[in-house]
């Protein structure tokens, strides 16, 4: 007893050797408490099977790191050292670390975001902020995507989050609009026939939901009509070139004038 008493008397500093004995222990466990904590909330991440790998490992990365500042914190106040000294200090440097790395935060927690709702998946054709292309990768703190010109864009996820997003691909169908002017001496009906004819010409367009023609507005030269046809979403830009071109044809067998805007100029004699 006599020996234990004298063993608690040696200090380094003012660090005592029975505290340091008491911060040592207190760490084992915290250590071993931590590896049962990461891998129990690894069983749960695992189980979440629609979420992305990268936010998997972030969240587990996250987790053992703040395991670890609440164990320092307390292996701290078994050495005596004043934890609300400590707590202060880590506060007023988290707020400056987060000043200092704010725009680079603003897209790791947008990354978050957009893997945990998954507006758009990779391989999807999107439409952001003006840029269209398919979605390479998805990042924490950047989204790359290859534009229809091959070229690679990597977008930052802040940017992102705050712009409207258009995805092509998120349905299987999609709806392909051609707009096509004719004569006033063409026949409705001609004009029709040689419309729905031209879709019934490409195998990809689809049956149902039905093609569809009708005039949409009369101009100063020409009536416009609007051609409408669905089709997968991975055939939109094949099943659209390939339109264009059948209704030139079929315009043409079936007599319908494709008309432009012009002017009829009358000169009359005194």
């Amino acid at each position: 007893m006599e020996f234990l008493n004298s063993l608690s008397d040696i200090k380094l500093g003012s660090i005592s050797l029975s505290s340091i004995l008491s911060a040592v222990l207190i760490y084992i466990v915290c250590y071993i408490a931590i590896k049962l904590l990461c891998k129990a909330f690894g069983k749960i991440l695992d189980r979440a099977k629609h979420m992305d790998a990268s936010l998997k490992t972030f969240f587990s990365s996250a987790i053992r790191a703040l395991l670890w500042v609440v164990a320092i914190i307390i292996i701290a106040g078994s050495l005596g050292i004043p934890v609300t000294s400590l707590v202060a200090v880590l506060s007023v440097a988290g707020v400056a670390l987060s000043l200092a790395l704010q725009g680079l935060l603003s897209n790791l927690f947008s990354g978050i975001t957009i893997l945990t709702t998954r507006p758009f998946n990779v391989g999807d054709f999107v439409e952001i902020g003006g840029e269209s292309g398919t979605v390479k990768s998805v990042g924490l703190f950047y989204t790359c995507f290859d534009t229809p010109d091959n070229r690679v864009i990597y977008a930052p996820n802040g940017d992102i989050t705050s712009s409207k997003i258009i995805n092509y691909s998120a349905e299987p169908i999609r709806r392909v609009t051609v707009s096509v002017t004719a004569s006033y001496d063409s026949a409705t009906e001609d004009v029709r026939r040689a419309a729905l004819n031209a879709a019934a010409k490409d195998d990809k367009v689809l049956r149902e939901p039905a093609p569809f023609a009708a005039i949409s507005s009369f101009g100063s030269s020409s009536i416009e009509y609007t051609v409408r046809v669905w089709c997968k979403s991975e055939d939109y830009w094949d099943v659209l070139f390939a339109l264009n071109e059948n209704i030139r044809e079929s315009f043409a067998e079936c007599g319908v004038e494709m008309s432009y805007d012009h002017l009829n100029v009358h000169l009359d004699k005194d």
